[in-house]
């Protein structure tokens, strides 16, 4: 195989992402969503875990010297400085080095993280592998979403990524649920149980590895970098097994891409690009991120406290009621997923974030009231979050196809970070003070506060989000290495008649 740098600085015209898009969906489709797609399910557990062994990691006996406010504060920050650094490292190095590579590398740091957080014996061990542990998950939001949308065929791209992005919510459930068979001393001792919920994580973690090994390296990115055989060979192999599954020939792909192919860019090229030509997609995933981080933690920040200040919910009855609102969180992305694809990228992102907000500052009023009580309040939340968990996860497919492919992974990775700062260290200082006073009035505020960054996202959705329901990505935005002469190789699968090899 040869390099990269040694196939670049060639003008070459493909029809290899056409080829891509009109594929009908297929099983081995359906092996990338289960090979990529599952992190999010791993992420979703850490986060929950983490939260409900809080209280046992701080008892005696635990076999760590840790508080609890250690365990859901500082822990929960370094995962949290960990993840954005991991995103915006890994995502540099996933445009340049490529997708798969990227996306095997960030699952082996989160599965070696998380084994070793498992035999924790002091606080600075748990908390510099929280912290590695959250520096994997971070880069694998980059190489994942990136990888999907170049391999997912443009009919399907935006049901798939919000389904995917929302399964963090099942991992949220499933972590309720293991913390409870975990944590119980009946089961397993008080230093054994909470171990084991880590050491699940990895196990998972070296499942999805395995199954990863066999989806391949992004066609679209080797054809940027001069490695266009390769891609050619990739999406042969991939259109035998569809027309083997489907027992009849693939239409004729419509439409070529012209390119200059060349190494990767610059951080200069990636800003140049992303805040000066696409400024105003900048401003639309500027808006999406934080209103969602903020609605995010207006909700679920305070959401034990408040059930149990107003409302005298005993505290190991939450876990109930948040399995409640996670199951709502992954129905909206998955019943909401297909809309996205067919009434607009458009509408349903304006829509979802404004109605997620319009359904908070009800949920407010209501509250204010004195209207509800802690099952009405959890239906409200429920509601708020089917819309809103279908919005934030459009958010992250946003980023993803609406900025040219040579900054994909960077731009997620930026737009990520930025959302998950915002949600994970300016959420929690504001929210911590609003919902922890128990004044009703406080945490009225904090869901208006949530429930009106969403609504001001949603409106700028309304005027900026980009039309990319079916569209390839070239066409949402131009590669930056898309030449604008007429190409001297041409890419045709092997066996077509007039093809020839490329030259230098």
């Amino acid at each position: 195989m040869t390099t990269p740098q040694a196939e670049t600085g060639r003008t070459v015209t493909t029809d290899i992402p056409a080829r891509l898009d009109r594929l009908p969906w297929s099983r081995w489709h359906w092996t990338i969503v289960i090979g990529l797609g599952t992190v999010w399910i791993l992420d979703g557990l850490e986060v929950t875990v983490v939260g409900n062994i809080a209280g046992r990691l701080s008892e005696p006996g635990s076999g760590l010297p840790i508080t609890s406010g250690q365990v859901t504060g500082l822990a929960a920050a370094l995962y949290v400085a960990g993840a954005c650094a991991g995103a915006l490292f890994w995502g540099r190095l996933t445009d340049k080095w490529g997708r798969k590579k990227l996306f095997m590398i960030t699952l082996a740091v989160y599965l070696g993280a998380t084994a070793l957080t498992a035999v924790s014996f002091d606080t600075w061990w748990f908390f510099l592998f929280r912290f590695l542990t959250g520096f994997g998950i971070g880069g694998e939001y980059a190489a994942i979403n990136s990888a999907i949308d170049e391999l997912i065929p443009a009919e399907y791209r935006g049901r798939v990524d919000l389904m995917i992005n929302g399964s963090f919510w099942l991992g949220a459930v499933g972590g309720s649920l293991l913390s409870i068979v975990a944590l119980d001393t009946a089961i397993f001792p008080k230093d054994v149980g909470w171990r084991l919920t880590f050491a699940l994580g990895a196990v998972l973690a070296l499942v999805i590895l395995l199954v990863r090994r066999h989806v391949p390296e992004s066609p679209r990115w080797l054809l940027m970098h001069g490695r266009e055989d390769e891609a050619e060979r990739i999406v042969s192999a991939i259109e035998r097994q569809v027309e083997e599954e489907k027992g009849e020939p693939l239409a004729r792909a419509e439409g070529e891409l012209t390119i200059h192919q060349r190494g990767s860019v610059t951080f200069a090229e990636i800003a140049r690009t992303v805040f000066a030509k696409y400024r105003k997609r900048a401003t639309l995933g500027f808006a999406l991120f934080i209103g969602q981080a903020f609605l995010y933690n207006a909700i679920t920040f305070g959401f034990g406290a408040i059930l149990t200040t107003f409302f005298d919910v005993p505290t190991g009855s939450t876990g109930y009621y948040f399995a409640v609102i996670a199951v709502g969180n992954f129905l909206g992305p998955l019943l909401l997923g297909k809309l996205f694809d067919t009434v607009g990228r458009r509408v349903m992102i304006s829509g979802t974030y404004l109605l997620s907000g319009l359904l908070l500052f009800g949920t407010a009023w209501l509250f204010d009231r004195g209207s509800l009580s802690a099952t009405t309040l959890t239906a409200c939340w429920c509601a708020v979050l089917f819309f809103a968990s279908a919005g934030a996860s459009s958010a992250y497919l946003t980023v993803s196809e609406i900025f040219p492919m040579e900054t994909r992974a960077m731009s997620i990775a930026f737009f990520y970070a930025l959302g998950t700062a915002a949600g994970g260290i300016s959420g929690p200082l504001l929210f911590a003070d609003l919902t922890g006073t128990g004044e009703v009035g406080d945490t009225v505020l904090a869901f208006q506060i949530g429930a009106g960054l969403m609504c001001a996202a949603g409106l700028v959705a309304a005027f900026l989000a980009v039309r990319a329901e079916r569209r390839s990505l070239e066409d949402i935005a131009k590669p930056l290495t898309a030449a604008a002469t007429a190409a001297t190789d041409r890419v045709r699968p092997q066996g077509e008649p007039g093809s020839r090899p490329a030259t230098a």
